[in-house]
């Protein structure tokens, strides 16, 4: 190293303010460009996105490598946060890592990483200037690898960055389901995505040079009702129905084309939205008669599917046929598929289709009756009924050469029918006159409760499970139990072992201590295991929604079970960080929750044997679920426990456990608050009239030291009582009854009905799907089944959707196999919601109709009796009739005897009303006539 002779040279390559050195303009620069790296740092850092695109500018590409491993490491401290300047840090981060990768490949990957996903981060114009910086070639291979990943969330926030991209660069139009669902949802490319856009959508589809590549392939995207379905504006042309039949006249997809995509995709099938969706698509393509008649084929398969799909197939080929445009036979072959549906108005309609096949062409007659004939085996009597005289009408032009076939069809007729069938056919139907009311009621066998598993033997088996849980949408109790046991029972014999078996499963989930807005869960057993491998300390408490002081596992508007959740899973990761239990003393020991008195023993007497210490939390939830036993051996085994929680089981155990609470029918109708119009999500309560039950509330018998449940348990007993506070509370968060808070009280399903009946109630008067599921859950759960649990079990029989009156069917069908079913109680129950106006009849007949066809027309008879007063006593409400041709059919079979004042004056009545005649059928069937 050389100087002049006036300068002296430092240590590490500087020189003195009198000397000058050869080495200065290499270290000035790499000086320069330290300093620049540190400027998009600090810039990254302080969550300064404009600036970003600036400073990557200044950068060469060794320089902007070197930033990555920066980036990363700022990305995983900041990953899972919720603040505000964490925010816009992540904002920024994402634009700098962006640039600063100088493979597409890393880039993309960067770009359309999960951790970057959900919050409009890379809608930030400085994201497009960076990556319009880079050279055509990596722009449009970074776009086709993020355009080929799944997007995320309801609006997919790289579509912007890509559709530029691909605009501007005129590269190939990805095809993606993502890209052609964002495109969709955008408007075809309007900018603003709102309203009072200059052009009409139709004006942009066929400017867009898009719309050849992307228009077709919507008909093959699943989950797009709400973007089809949307009218951007009420002018002609502004909704997507109206702008694909506009582009059926001119546009880029030709109208044959656009008629057959709109078919095909009605005869895959899908969610019942899309369906309608695209039949809306199909009806504003209006094809003629003839487009149709060509595509025949496409409208028979369609009469299978979605009834209102089904239904428009079935009225444009009756009207093909009225106009002798197809062959004669497909009336025959549409029956063979129509006739056979639930849907009463498709089957109605079919039938009338016959009726003027017939009509029109006389020689068809014999056909047309034994294609009517096929109604024959519909479970509903009245259509049965309507196809019975269709056929009497034709049955002379028909000729006899019909008469074998109907014979044998007329044989599934329900047998109210068999009189007159048999004499239009001249046969004896019914089994040759015998006597066809003697049935042995069918109930299906009482359930078992399933054992709960031995417990985990090595740390790779609760790894596995723990896995399993996590990736499982719904993980049983015993799935979650086990883990949550497991967890305990290794972290007390080997820790380090138990943490590296869980380290592949906490690399892949790692847990995330961010806020919380759901309620604890199953998963959460997550935090247990993360507390074992020391990657969460169970001491600390943490940020929730940037509230200081909160435990992880509990939220602000947690449910009372949720709650004790929490209170199990914290307490156990305290456990395993201060003082290690060899085992829980809650786990159960079957799937319902239950836990067998002598496990419990047991397991305490192993406690004491250790020296061990029950937690509050684990011994209060363990109580809750203990079996009540008579075994003289068990509770001399619990006398001989010595320490507390031992003496508290014994007197627990010997006073019979928690006490059943009476339960009481109150009518809550709260008064409006305001004459002011009513929103459905607002005050939505002032127009309700909903039965309720009121519980006092029980916080449990106190044990022989005094000892009580602690308040999180106590919080489950708490007494109901219907409130506007209450269902208020019910909107704040919608959580869901699950199995695992039925295993918290597992001999407790009275009290657990009358805390859920809200969440049971709207399923019928709120329409909301999917809670009666657990109905399913009490039935086979232990305890008194009293007024609440009947009540709900009334209400989800009224239940809107179908798959719900099917559960509430299980629920009715398992309390009666199991001897728990009062029909008195319950048919006054459907009575009075029924006079509500809760539970309408129609969804009633469906609901009882499906418990008698399995067999059990006992049960479903002496449900009905009750509720027949009420049905009656009033105006008769659509489908009552449905009701009184089940009870019918059920009194029939059960060989049911005796008067009903309400059929008997109602069959009196004069005319032909449907009503009446299934009113005097029943009562004829009552008389034994």
């Amino acid at each position: 190293m050389s100087t002049t002779s006036t300068g002296t040279t430092t240590s590490t390559g500087t020189t003195t303010s009198t000397g000058t050195m050869t080495g200065a303009p290499a270290t000035a620069g790499a000086e320069a460009a330290a300093d620049a790296v540190e400027a998009l740092l600090t810039a990254v850092r302080e969550g300064r996105a404009g600036l970003v695109p600036g400073l990557l500018a200044a950068l060469g590409p060794a320089e902007r490598r070197s930033c990555v491993p920066a980036l990363k490491e700022l990305r995983r401290v900041n990953r899972g946060e919720w603040s505000k300047p964490v925010n816009r840090r992540m904002e920024a981060l994402l634009v700098a890592g962006a640039g600063c990768h100088p493979g597409p490949a890393g880039a993309a990957a960067w770009i359309g990483s999960r951790d970057f996903d959900g919050r409009s981060w890379a809608r930030h114009p400085a994201l497009a200037a960076v990556v319009e910086a880079q050279p055509e070639e990596w722009q449009t291979e970074v776009v086709g690898r993020l355009a080929a990943k799944r997007g995320s969330g309801f609006n997919w926030d790289l579509f912007p960055l890509i559709e530029r991209v691909v605009r501007r660069t005129g590269c190939a139009v990805p095809a993606s389901d993502d890209f052609v669902a964002e495109w969709l949802r955008s408007g075809a490319g309007r900018e603003d995505g709102r309203r009072g856009s200059a052009t009409t959508l139709l004006e942009r589809l066929r400017a867009d040079t898009f719309t050849p590549v992307l228009l077709p392939r919507v008909f093959e995207l699943d989950d797009v009702a709400w973007s089809l379905d949307a009218g951007v504006d009420p002018r002609p042309g502004d909704s997507w129905p109206a702008a694909i039949a506009g582009l059926a006249e001119d546009g880029p997809v030709g109208r044959p084309e656009l008629i057959d995509l709109c078919l095909g995709r009605l005869v895959r099938g899908g969610r019942t939205a899309d369906q309608r969706a695209f039949l809306v698509v199909l009806t504003a393509l209006a094809p003629t008669p003839q487009e149709y008649t060509a595509r025949v084929r496409d409208l028979m398969a369609l009469l299978d599917g979605l009834a209102a799909v089904a239904g428009h197939a079935q009225q444009v080929l009756a009207g093909l046929d009225e106009a002798g445009l197809i062959e004669p036979e497909v009336v025959v072959e549409a029956s063979a598929v129509v006739l056979f549906r639930a849907e009463k108005k498709l089957v109605r309609a079919q039938l009338a289709w016959l009726e003027q096949a017939a009509r029109s062409s006389p020689e068809r007659s014999g056909p047309v009756a034994l294609a009517a004939a096929e109604a024959f085996g519909h479970p509903d009597s009245a259509l049965q009924e309507r196809a019975l005289n269709l056929v009497a009408r034709r049955l002379k032009t028909a000729g006899e050469a019909v008469l074998p076939e109907l014979r044998l069809a007329a044989e599934a007729l329900n047998p109210v029918h068999h009189a007159r069938a048999g004499a239009l056919f001249g046969a004896v139907l019914g089994g040759s006159g015998e006597d066809d009311t003697a049935w042995d009621e069918l109930l299906p066998p009482v359930p078992e409760p399933v054992p709960l598993g031995e417990p985990f033997a090595t740390p790779a088996e609760v790894a596995e499970e723990l896995a399993v849980l996590l990736a499982a949408g719904r993980p049983g109790v015993a799935v979650f139990e086990r883990v949550l046991d497991g967890l305990v029972r290794h972290a007390h014999r080997d820790r380090p072992a138990l943490a590296a078996a869980l380290e592949p499963v906490l690399r892949a989930h790692p847990w995330q201590n961010v806020g919380r807005w759901q309620d604890c869960g199953p998963a959460d057993a997550l935090y247990l295991a993360a507390v074992v491998a020391g990657q969460a300390d169970p001491h600390r408490l943490g940020h929730v929604f940037r509230k200081k002081g909160r435990h992880p596992l509990r939220g602000e508007d947690d449910t009372v079970y949720g709650t004790v959740l929490a209170a199990r899973i914290s307490e156990a990761a305290e456990r395993i960080a201060t003082d290690p239990v060899p085992l829980l003393l809650a786990t159960p020991t079957d799937a319902t929750g239950a836990i067998a008195a002598t496990a419990l023993v047991g397991r305490i007497a192993a406690y004491e044997a250790a020296g061990t210490a029950a937690a509050p939390a684990d011994l209060n939830a363990a109580l809750l679920r203990v079996a009540p036993t008579g075994d003289p051996e068990v509770m001399a085994a619990a006398d001989r426990l010595a320490s507390p929680a031992g003496r508290w089981l014994a007197a627990w155990l010997r006073g019979g456990g928690l006490p059943a609470q009476p339960s009481e029918r109150v009518l809550f109708a709260p008064a409006p608050a305001s004459l002011g119009a009513l929103r459905y999500w607002d005050r939505w309560w002032e127009d309700l009239k909903r039965l309720a039950v009121a519980q006092p509330g029980s916080g449990g018998p106190a044990g022989p030291a005094g000892e009580r449940l602690g308040p999180d348990f106590r919080a489950l007993l708490e007494g109901t009582e219907p409130s506007v506070a209450r269902v208020r509370k019910l909107d704040e968060w919608l959580w869901e009854p699950t199995e695992h808070w039925a295993a918290m009280l597992p001999h407790h399903r009275e009290e657990l009905a009358a805390r859920w009946l809200d969440r049971f109630a709207d399923s019928a008067d709120r329409e909301r799907r999917g809670v009666a599921r657990m109905l399913v859950v009490l039935a086979e759960a232990g305890g008194p089944a009293g007024l609440a649990l009947h009540l709900a079990l009334a209400y989800c029989l009224g239940a809107r959707f179908p798959e719900d009156r099917t559960a509430a069917v299980d629920a009715l069908l398992v309390l009666a196999a199991r001897g728990d079913l009062d029909g008195a109680l319950l048919g006054r129950e459907l009575g009075e919601l029924v006079t509500l106006g809760t539970v309408k009849p129609n969804r009633l007949a469906h609901a009882l109709g499906t418990a008698a066809d399995t067999g059990a027309y006992a049960t479903v008879w002496s449900v009905l009796v009750p509720a027949l007063p009420a049905l009656l006593g009033g105006e008769a409400l659509r489908g009552t009739a449905d009701v009184l041709a089940v009870a019918t059919d059920a009194a029939r079979r059960s060989g049911a005897r005796g008067p009903v004042e309400e059929v008997t004056v109602t069959a009196a009545r004069p005319g032909a009303a449907r009503l009446v005649k299934e009113a005097r059928a029943l009562r004829d069937v009552l008389a034994g006539a």
